[in-house]
């Protein structure tokens, strides 16, 4: 089969990040077009869809009991088959303004260590939601093209992809990766790790969203130059009524301490793992973070605090998994080349 024929070409072609905490879909002639959570609210009674994507996550912990907010991904792989295959059905449709009749060809990525039952999970979500070929790649792979690293050149680029259920660490080079880890600590663990810690220093319990707004407002991962502060609203657990605390970014930067540790070590495991030649790559080069973990104040300087190499974060982190697999919708040689079996 030649590659004319594996994509003859269609305008509708999609590449898709099915993450833990937000899907992206891009298309080839008109780029990102979907960018939600991955959530879906479903009606019990008659198993009717609610909504998906924003809609959905506005009704996490605030649904009636008929209706429950699903996230269908789990660290990074499908959790739930039927309402993944929904999911993808809606942001699809969505993609191509509701054309019924559109069977478009996706490059999906997905975590590094994702066994062979979780690959099949993803392929046959994406054929139910009338995908006429389905090919996947790593998550890694393609943070790495949308952060605009040389990775077809004989030279080690190494990439930090921390997005909702895992972080990818890997290095790479030769369009190939030569060493990746997978761990499945990121945003989503930093969430409860917020929640954990006000319960137990304040007695005070929050929702994941409100965790998910002090970890993206003063999560830290090294003292910041001026001190923030927050205003949060949750519920006392000792006299059971909403109760309104102020905390500080040394708080959240302590309740958040063993994810960014567990994160460091993964880092600094795969450096040890670095062939020397591309050792030195890298310390020319350095460290680039992606995802939205990325986003974390200071990360990057703990990283250079700590290995004492060069670290920079993506342009739009969020968005590098999707920018560089829409990249692959038009290169087909790469695409050969980067392809999971």
């Amino acid at each position: 089969m030649n590659a004319r024929s594996l994509f003859s070409l269609f305008s509708n072609d999609l590449a898709i990040d099915l993450g833990t905490a937000n899907t992206l879909v891009y298309m080839r002639s008109k780029g990102i077009v979907v960018n939600e959570p991955s959530i879906v609210a479903i009606n019990k009674v008659n198993g009717e869809i609610e909504a998906v994507g924003r809609e959905a996550k506005e009704m996490v912990g605030r649904t009636p009991g008929n209706i429950v907010a699903i996230r269908p991904m789990k660290d990074g792989v499908i959790a739930d088959f039927k309402v993944t295959e929904r999911m993808l059905n809606y942001f699809i449709q969505k993609a191509h303004g509701r054309k019924m009749l559109v069977h478009p060809r996706i490059v999906i990525g997905v975590p590094s260590e994702i066994t062979q039952v979780e690959k099949r999970a993803v392929m046959d979500s994406a054929y139910r939601a009338k995908a006429s070929e389905v090919i996947l790649v790593e998550q890694a792979m393609m943070a790495a093209i949308g952060a605009g690293l040389p990775i077809t050149e004989p030279s080690g680029n190494m990439v930090v992809d921390i997005g909702g259920g895992t972080t990818d660490v890997a290095v790479i080079s030769l369009s190939g990766i030569v060493y990746s880890r997978s761990v499945r600590v990121a945003g989503n663990e930093m969430d409860d790790a917020v929640m954990h810690y006000l319960k137990r220093k304040y007695n005070l319990l929050v929702g994941e969203r409100t965790a998910e707004q002090i970890k993206i407002e003063l999560g830290s991962a090294y003292p910041l130059d001026k001190p923030l502060t927050m205003e949060i609203k949750g519920r006392n657990l000792i006299e059971g009524v909403p109760k309104t605390i102020t905390i500080n970014d040394t708080e959240i930067r302590e309740a958040l301490g063993e994810c960014i540790d567990t994160i460091m070590n993964a880092i600094r495991v795969a450096l040890e793992r670095t062939p020397p030649e591309l050792s030195a790559d890298i310390s020319d080069r350095g460290i680039v973070l992606t995802g939205g973990g990325a986003r974390i104040k200071n990360l990057d300087r703990r990283i250079r605090e700590e290995t004492g190499l060069p670290v920079s974060v993506a342009d739009d982190p969020l968005a590098s998994v999707v920018l560089g697999t829409g990249r692959m919708l038009t290169d087909f040689k790469l695409l050969r080349r980067v392809a999971i079996e």
